[in-house]
């Protein structure tokens, strides 16, 4: 995970909690867009080539994680909002499966976010209990991606 990444990450953690509800930065041949939006309005973009965008609704109802048995498990959570991938290419094995074991640092998914590749690296040693996105499928900043059980 390079600089970049990280100063992307804090910026999008501080327009969530901000009063903010668009904010849109541009330097050379990089543009962010962030909105919040309800869901009830449908979604636009002026340039979908270069945009991000960052909805404050809830992809996952709460009520849902509340029923579901494995709520009380941790969870590692997608750090930004992109396109979750298992494999490191089309083709190639996943990097993790269910009932795999992972250690700190170990690479367990890609979130690509405009065009940038971004391994997710296991937060500590755990086991791998389920798989919460489908290959290919967008996912929101903080949307839980794996349930796990610490070793």
């Amino acid at each position: 995970m390079n600089k970049q990444d990280l100063n992307i990450k804090e910026l999008i953690r501080i327009f969530d909690k901000s009063g903010m509800t668009k904010l849109k930065i541009t330097e050379g041949d990089f543009c962010i867009d962030m909105r919040k939006e309800s869901s009830s309005q449908p979604f636009s973009s002026e340039a979908p080539q270069a945009v991000s965008v960052v909805t404050t609704t809830a992809i996952q109802p709460k009520e849902e994680t509340q029923e579901s048995p494995k709520s009380t498990l941790p969870t590692f959570k997608s750090p930004m909002v992109g396109t979750f991938y298992k494999a490191p290419s089309p083709g190639a094995e996943a990097f993790v499966k269910i009932g795999s074991v992972v250690r700190k640092g170990q690479p367990i998914a890609i979130v690509e976010a405009m065009k940038i590749m971004n391994e997710i690296d296991a937060e500590f040693d755990c086991r791998i209990v389920d798989i919460l996105v489908e290959d290919g499928q967008p996912v929101e900043f903080d949307m839980p991606l794996f349930s796990v059980e610490k070793l």
